[in-house]
């Protein structure tokens, strides 16, 4: 007989426990903050859009590995449309997209960054480059419901988006509204896509172990969003936290780690 404690949540409970990990989103990590109550210097901002240039172009590399490990076609032919909103697209029809990728650079540039220079990807942080490069490399090795279940942070994201568009034009005048289209078409892009990744971790997740995992592996993904936050601002700095010494990105991964140690730690813990 299965004990209480061992019975699976119901599919309401799991999908309200699920949500509930949204209190640990990076929308309240001190750097985001920051950037969305109009405190940032032209060089955070500028950082920050540098830096998670390089989650954006994985984003479809991640979907690409979710679909190599599909055997459903059905659930390729829907999850193909992530790949798309970042990729772009150009149909017989004429039809075109130019995708969510080619809109951040125009953040990029509407922030005074040059083309080039978001795309070789010369500002990344090492702590962000690991931070992405763990979650692609989660894609790849685990089967792909789990890595479904890992973009369940699309819960969270249209509230993140709706508040950048809400306070960056008040706070952040000097950037062209047309910069920040990709806030805007992601508000309605999310919702279509946490509609299909949960219903799949809803159905594929029945056991309580399995719940449990899934809780994990959201969590995992939250991480993730929470280091990159973490390595940016050990690299530009926060209002009460200088940044660190001036020196190339990439020079020196170790020196990353142990400016890292010298500070507070900032856990998701503490805005849970």
């Amino acid at each position: 007989m299965t004990k209480t404690s061992e019975q699976p949540w119901s599919r309401e409970e799991f999908e309200e426990r699920l949500r509930d990990q949204g209190k640990a989103y990076h929308i309240y990590h001190p750097f985001n903050v920051m950037l969305n109550t109009g405190e940032a210097s032209v060089a955070q901002i500028r950082g920050w859009v540098a830096n998670r240039f390089s989650y954006q172009v994985a984003i479809p590399i991640k979907d690409a590995a979710v679909m190599s490990n599909c055997t459903d076609r059905i659930i390729r032919r829907e999850w193909i449309k992530r790949m798309l909103d970042h990729d772009g697209f150009e149909d017989l029809n004429g039809q075109s997209d130019e995708g969510g990728i080619e809109a951040w650079i125009r953040l990029g540039l509407a922030v005074g960054l040059s083309r080039e220079e978001i795309t070789d990807l010369r500002h990344v942080t090492p702590g962000v480059r690991f931070a992405v490069e763990s979650y692609v490399n989660f894609a790849r090795t685990r089967p792909w419901q789990e890595s479904v279940c890992a973009s369940l942070t699309e819960l969270f994201a249209p509230a993140i988006h709706k508040q950048r568009l809400a306070t960056w034009p008040e706070h952040y005048p000097w950037i062209d509204s047309e910069g920040l289209q990709y806030f805007r078409n992601r508000v309605t892009q999310a919702r279509r896509d946490v509609e299909h990744g949960l219903v799949i971790t809803l159905d594929y997740f029945k056991t309580r172990q399995q719940q449990e995992r899934a809780l994990e592996i959201l969590n995992f993904k939250l991480d993730v969003l929470w280091q990159m936050n973490d390595a940016m601002a050990t690299r530009y700095g926060l209002p009460n936290r200088p940044p660190a010494e001036d020196r190339p990105a990439n020079a020196d991964p170790e020196t990353d780690a142990k400016q890292a140690a010298a500070k507070p730690e900032t856990t998701r813990a503490q805005h849970a």
